[in-house]
């Protein structure tokens, strides 16, 4: 996050700290890796490297891709004019942006860590997890790709996506995110001292719902899109269903 915000310093833009997301966790998970390596399992410990490397990578990559060239981030940039000019500004974005996110980060991926820690091979509870991880990672990547390819069309530009996942949930990539994070808990619940980190998916769930995912998306697209609302009577908010009539 430090490098991130360094890169952010040089840019004049902040929002290269959602490439950095996805890596901090990858970071995370391979120095656990190679941490635990005389404490737990062998499988367990690959397993969960694995999952969280495969996860962190393709979000890092999809973000990096998609924020080529582009402005600052909407978010950001109205979290950074609270402040003001000059050091203090530099400092606000340092604490607000960056470090708030390698706190929370770091929260998040206490499952991971102690999943890796654990000396028993992997369980049912560890495998329904790899099972519930797999939905998660198929509903994000997934529905990024098709968003990708909607906003590729010019014939599109200012309609609303309502096609493939996103007939079922209008934010299917976060919804993905929960079902990701639940199941790299889930590595962790085996055994009763996992269940100890039971916050940290659901802190993940909150930020994604109700918090700064979700709600922020929304009130900016809202303002952007036609049909908007029509869009969001019809189609669930979170988790996926059919269409309302």
């Amino acid at each position: 996050m430090l490098a991130a915000f360094v890169q952010g310093l040089r840019s004049g833009r902040h929002r290269g700290v959602d490439v950095a997301w996805g890596l901090g966790f990858t970071a995370v998970a391979v120095t656990g890796y190679l941490f635990s390596a005389e404490h737990g399992d062998p499988y367990r410990r690959l397993l969960a490297t694995v999952l969280v490397t495969i996860w962190g990578v393709r979000l890092s990559a999809h973000i990096w891709w998609r924020s080529r060239g582009a402005e600052e981030d909407p978010r950001y940039a109205r979290m950074l004019s609270r402040a003001p000019a000059g050091r203090a500004r530099t400092l606000y974005a340092l604490r607000t942006v960056y470090l708030l996110q390698a706190g929370i980060l770091w929260f998040v991926s206490l499952p991971v860590q102690a999943a890796q820690y654990l000396p028993g091979p992997p369980g049912p509870c560890a495998w329904a997890g790899t099972g519930l991880w797999a939905v998660g990672l198929f509903f994000e990547a997934v529905g990024d790709w098709q968003l990708t390819r909607f906003k590729a069309d010019a014939a599109n530009r200012g309609r609303v996506m309502d096609r493939g996942l996103w007939r079922y949930t209008r934010h299917p990539n976060y919804f993905g995110d929960a079902c990701v994070w639940w199941g790299l808990f889930l590595l962790a619940a085996d055994t009763p001292i996992g269940w100890a980190f039971l916050l940290s998916p659901v802190l993940m769930t909150y930020l994604l719902a109700f918090g700064s995912g979700k709600p922020m998306l929304e009130r900016q697209l809202g303002s952007q899109k036609p049909g908007w609302d029509a869009y969001v009577a019809r189609t669930s908010g979170f988790f996926p269903r059919p269409q309302r009539r």
